[in-house]
């Protein structure tokens, strides 16, 4: 009881800051294609990016944390460790390691960025479909499911416009393995799905921090170039 009442709290604090603070990021002409945002400043539109992000891996931890909550047994998080469930941006050429991060480019900060969003734009979707089938689920991890994944995709239309208006390019491959993707058709038993879509939501709580971490320090790079651990 204690712990729905904190959720609770959390949820009436937290959905008007998440509702007032995202605004849209995507900038269209007359015709419907995106812009190079005119209106807008390099900096405000970076600016708004990384509050998109921030937000995104907020809500993403407290999206794995409340299903692990309602969830998942003890000895299965210990079980998901040990198995080693692959995250399906795995294959991703993403930098890891605090020195390859801070050895590449600006331009592979975000199009690092641009890869982790898409790629995980579908999985999200079948998250949602799942977790609608389970028995109490309560609409607060429905509802934050669903605010993810719309808000995702506002997140990639704005790093395609930042990528633009910041480069002066036209889009780099994005394209990434389908060999590490999860398999959605199957209809795993029950306690295999909670494995599935626990491992679904750990993995994107640990993507949605190295979005945030990327954007950020691409921003200390723009501001302070020599100060950026």
């Amino acid at each position: 009881m204690m712990a729905a009442m904190q959720w609770g709290i959390w949820a009436f604090l937290l959905w008007p800051c998440l509702f007032t603070v995202c605004i849209p990021l995507d900038c269209k002409e007359e015709q419907g294609s995106l812009s190079r945002c005119p209106s807008i400043t390099q900096e405000k539109l970076l600016d708004r990016v990384i509050q998109h992000a921030e937000l995104i891996y907020r809500v993403s931890e407290e999206s794995c944390s409340l299903f692990e909550e309602m969830f998942v047994p003890f000895p299965m998080r210990l079980q998901r460790n040990q198995a080693g469930y692959a995250c399906i941006t795995k294959t991703l050429h993403i930098p890891t390691s605090k020195s390859e991060i801070q050895q590449i480019s600006d331009k592979w900060l975000l199009h690092s960025v641009l890869m982790l969003v898409q790629s995980w734009i579908e999985p999200l979707v079948y998250l949602q479909t799942t977790l609608d089938r389970y028995d109490n689920a309560p609409d607060m991890l429905l509802n934050k499911t669903k605010w993810v994944s719309d808000k995702l995709i506002s997140l990639e239309q704005g790093v395609v416009v930042l990528i633009k208006k910041m480069l002066d390019e036209g889009m780099m491959p994005t394209n990434y393995s389908e060999q590490g993707q999860l398999q959605y058709d199957v209809q795993p038993e029950m306690m295999e799905s909670i494995l599935k879509d626990y491992t679904i939501l750990s993995c994107f709580k640990k993507d949605a921090h190295k979005m945030e971490t990327f954007l950020k320090l691409l921003k200390c790079r723009q501001t302070d170039p020599n100060n950026c651990a």
